[in-house]
């Protein structure tokens, strides 16, 4: 009978250590993908800074070219009117 005994707590022991094993495991996943989701999300960040940078350049380009072809217009228009006027 003691054998008996011994054996089931032998394998309530088993069964502990197993699930304990099991729960590490899991945590352990669990935080290594949160540390890839982590990572992830702040390289995802930095390409959208650079995407938001690099159109913030073309737009600041895009505006100055527009500025000098209206001013090159107006000076052209003023020059017509100048020669009309003669």
């Amino acid at each position: 009978m003691k054998k008996l005994v011994f054996m089931f707590v032998a394998m309530a022991a088993m069964t502990f250590a197993a699930c304990t094993e099991e729960k590490k495991a899991a945590e352990e996943a669990a935080k290594d993908a949160t540390e890839q989701v982590e990572e992830t999300a702040q390289e995802a960040t930095e390409k959208v800074e650079e995407a938001a940078e690099a159109a913030a350049e073309t737009a600041t380009e895009a505006a100055q070219d527009a500025k000098e072809a209206v001013e090159e217009a107006a000076q052209d228009a003023k020059e017509a009117v100048e020669e009309a006027a003669k």
